[in-house]
């Protein structure tokens, strides 16, 4: 079995925070196949409670994971056009390690956002 797991995490950059009560779904690309494999939502703490993807079901392969920063940005209240101009953000990656610890971090606001490899 493999020891590589994959985690998440959310900050809201315009309010200085986490970004608590966002939904992510995490979909698992074949050459045409989009699948999806996983969902959850994050915590207080702008994480998810467990490994989006945990060492039982890890595999080396291409992924997406599909943030729903709209429906997070109109639950904070944000003062923003109609519609917003960020609404699902979608990140495709790969992981190839099949015992490395995958971190794929989200820095959200309004109108941008960035992503990294993290630790």
């Amino acid at each position: 079995m493999a020891a590589g797991y994959l985690t998440t995490h959310v900050l809201d950059t315009a309010r200085g925070m986490p970004a608590a009560g966002l939904r992510i779904m995490l979909y698992r690309i074949s050459g045409q196949s989009h699948r999806k494999i996983a969902e959850a939502v994050t915590n207080a703490d702008g994480r998810t409670d467990a490994p989006i993807l945990g060492r039982d079901k890890f595999a080396p392969g291409r992924y997406e994971l599909v943030f729903s920063a709209g429906d997070y940005l109109r639950n904070c209240e944000i003062d923003a056009a109609d519609p917003l101009f960020l609404d699902e953000v979608p990140i495709r990656f790969g992981m190839s390690d099949p015992d490395a610890h995958y971190h794929v971090p989200l820095l959200l606001s309004p109108y941008g956002y960035s992503t990294y490899r993290g630790s």
